[in-house]
């Protein structure tokens, strides 16, 4: 064995994070909200990773997910061969016209997101604010509840995810091991933190960032100076107010996890542009490179998959442009092909990556795809510019997420329903923060202190 790949192996075991750091329940308008007991979900601790998807603009969901609705808020239809047992209703863009799907690719195994339907599920009604009289359709106020749950959310979801599983990062301390936290790839206001979250916020990675933590400049000085930075670190601290505590422990925690995440981001693993054919985990980096492309999602999902070997339990990706307020008629099927690709390539990754704690990383991680909200027409398949819009209506306010991965066992079907003729609500309604506090249940990351009205559901996972 190499004297990377020693390191490497010697890395792999180390475990979780170290670093930085319901529904409610209504068939028809108004909202009747359900209050729901605190306990945690029969999905608890079943998922080690999650990846988190923007589709972001707003995007059309129906179009692809719950697409079994009328023309004006699908007009591209539904698909064709669709895998059996899949109870939602599959638009024609998640199956059909596929240029991206090449030879090459079906001889390695990718396939169409059709094939694999059964393997989704999508709730249809996912609102930011199901006690509210309209959909939140503002660009800027709907992305702060996608970022936070609120207009002007002080913590990030991811900041709540690594605070959530704080007692890990203690556990995993005291063992001497060295553990990655959740990662943004996309909106850093997803980690948005401050105060006691401060130090939990999550790195912001983008494009070849890990080149930043290549060496470690601290190990290069000699013992005493070390000593004299660190003494220097505690005098300060105590020398400030203590409500600024957080902000110095902030400072403090992210130097240090600079420090050591240098070996880890040093690693061959990581470095998904190289091209290399060694395998690691099974699979390599060229063979993840053709799957999921040369674009920035599909190279940030490559490195996802990567960052998870090392504990990572999160990393959020913001992927296409979907605002399309004019010709989304002849721009969505080819702008979409980018996001199948992605869907098929994790799929795909996922079911042949070995699991370092073992099985595939298909039994460990859970997809989940949303966006700021869906989009309105008001009556007509497209607007006059061919396009659509966003408002306060129904076709605004859902958001129909999709969910897939092995940890979730309501696979195919649908949770909640809509009337086609309309988009109202025929079924459950499940806010957006109590989705998200169901992921962190997933994760087994401790979620009492957030959103107090919002609990986590079992839907997913009964």
């Amino acid at each position: 064995m190499t004297t990377s790949n020693t390191r490497l192996s010697k890395l792999s075991r180390r475990r979780l994070l170290k670093g930085a750091g319901v529904a409610a329940a209504a068939v028809a308008f108004p909202y009747v909200w359900v209050p729901r007991p605190v306990h945690a979900t029969v999905g608890f601790g079943t998922a080690k990773h999650l990846v988190y998807i923007r589709l972001s603009g707003g995007f059309r969901f129906p179009t692809a997910f719950n697409g079994d609705v009328g023309n004006e808020f699908n007009p591209f239809g539904l698909a064709s061969g669709v895998a059996s047992g899949t109870e939602w209703g599959v638009g024609r863009m998640l199956g059909e016209n596929t240029p991206w799907l090449t030879e090459e690719l079906q001889a390695m195994g990718l396939r169409s997101v059709t094939s694999f339907t059964n393997d989704m599920t999508v709730m249809p009604c996912v609102d930011h604010e199901p006690l509210a009289g309209s959909a939140d359709g503002n660009h800027n106020t709907g992305l702060e509840r996608w970022l936070t749950g609120y207009v002007g959310g002080e913590t990030g979801l991811f900041t709540m995810l690594n605070y959530g599983l704080r007692d890990r990062v203690t556990e995993a301390a005291a063992a001497g091991e060295i553990l990655l936290p959740a990662v943004i790839m996309g909106e850093s206001g997803m980690g948005r933190g401050s105060g006691i979250y401060g130090a939990y916020r999550p790195p912001v990675l983008r494009g070849d960032d890990l080149d930043l933590f290549d060496s470690n400049a601290s190990s290069q000085l000699p013992e005493w100076a070390r000593n004299l930075a660190d003494g220097y670190d505690l005098r300060h601290r105590g020398a400030v107010n203590p409500a600024h505590y957080s902000t110095v422990d902030a400072y403090v925690q992210s130097r240090e996890a600079t420090k050591a995440y240098a070996e880890i981001f040093a690693s061959d693993m990581l470095k998904v542009g190289d091209g290399s054919n060694e395998a690691y985990d099974g699979v390599s980096n060229a063979e993840l490179a053709m799957a999921f492309g040369d674009g920035g999602p599909g190279r940030n999902a490559h490195l996802a998959l990567r960052l998870f070997h090392f504990g990572c339990p999160a990393v959020y990706i913001d992927e296409g442009g979907y605002d399309y307020h004019s010709d989304e008629e002849t721009e969505l099927p080819m702008r979409i092909q980018g996001f199948n690709q992605l869907l098929s390539a994790l799929e795909w990754a996922l079911r042949r990556m070995d699991h370092p704690s073992g099985g595939k990383y298909w039994d460990h991680t859970i997809v989940a795809v949303g966006s700021e909200f869906s989009r309105s027409t008001r009556g007509a398949p497209f607007n006059s510019a061919r396009g659509s819009d966003h408002g306060g209506d129904y076709a605004t306010r859902w958001m129909s997420m999709p969910f897939m991965g092995g940890p979730i066992t309501a696979r195919g079907r649908q949770i909640g329903s809509t009337n086609p003729s309309d988009l109202s609500p025929t079924g459950t309604v499940f806010s957006y923060r109590a989705m998200w506090k169901t992921m962190m249940d997933a994760l087994g990351a401790e979620h009492s202190e957030f959103f107090p009205a919002d609990e986590a559901f079992d839907d997913l996972f009964a």
